[in-house]
């Protein structure tokens, strides 16, 4: 496997929609769950993703459970910081697939994206 990155222009991970992540309370703080669920719109997907853009409208300001990174890896999902880049591409990837589907341009440029 290449080096994890963000890919501009995928969004995958703003779709929120709790019903396909029935763990949240396993790796989500009381607070961080309630925030987590407060974000989620009608359709599934984040109220803070612009679909035009395809970008966070608050990354700056984005929650913990939005940031990819080891320290939060290793806070909610007890990933040691030696296996965060696999860990987190294997997120990418099932999340893509699970999003757009298995065969999606969003999971070829991204597969493209984390092997360059």
């Amino acid at each position: 496997m290449g080096q994890w990155s963000c890919m501009d222009g995928c969004g995958a991970c703003c779709n929120l929609n709790p019903s396909d992540r029935p763990d949240l309370g396993s790796y989500l703080s009381p607070e961080n769950l309630q925030l987590y669920l407060s974000m989620v719109g009608e359709d599934g997907w984040c109220i803070n993703y612009d679909h035009d853009s395809r970008k966070c409208t608050i990354y700056e300001d984005r929650p913990i459970f939005c940031r990819v990174q080891p320290e939060t890896f290793l806070k909610m999902f007890e990933v040691e910081k030696e296996e965060f880049n696999d860990f987190a591409i294997d997120c990418c990837v099932q999340q893509i697939e699970g999003v757009y589907g298995d065969d999606s341009e969003e999971l070829k440029a991204y597969e493209k994206n984390v092997s360059d």
